[in-house]
């Protein structure tokens, strides 16, 4: 099974920025423990702060993986974009959030991606993307 991590803007500083949200850990730390667990699962990860790259990724991918994890930052609140590219691809997109969006600013309530979504996680910290990848393994 192959499945794509893709982590929107600001993501690259995870165990920098914010701790009290974010956690205190690196993404690449957090990716290392996932690919222990999940062995028969090939894990991979991309990361950008570009909005088009998030897109380019998810066409170049989109129709040929198992599975995309997506967290795409504040993206989610604003990209019509990567909306109708999730729409357009046959890979099912799980979106994922560190924290709980809808406990949060106001702005940060609306996802336009969940729509076009296989799934929703959020508010687990890092482990909302183990959820996702424990279902995805409990599929095999």
């Amino acid at each position: 099974m192959n499945v794509i991590i893709i982590n929107g803007p600001n993501l690259n500083l995870l165990g920098v920025r914010e701790k009290s949200i974010y956690g205190d850990i690196s993404f690449d730390e957090y990716l290392s423990s996932l690919k222990s667990s999940y062995k028969k699962i090939n894990i991979q990860y991309f990361q950008t702060n570009i909005e088009g790259e998030i897109i380019d990724k998810l066409q170049e991918i989109g129709f040929t993986y198992d599975a995309i994890i997506l967290n795409a930052g504040g993206y989610t609140h604003t990209s019509v974009a990567i909306s109708d590219c999730i729409k357009s691809i046959t890979t099912q997109v799980y979106e994922v959030h560190i924290s709980n969006i809808y406990n949060r600013e106001e702005f940060r309530r609306k996802s336009l991606i969940s729509s076009n979504c296989k799934a929703v996680v959020c508010g687990l910290g890092l482990d909302s993307y183990r959820v996702i990848l424990e279902h995805l393994y409990n599929k095999l």
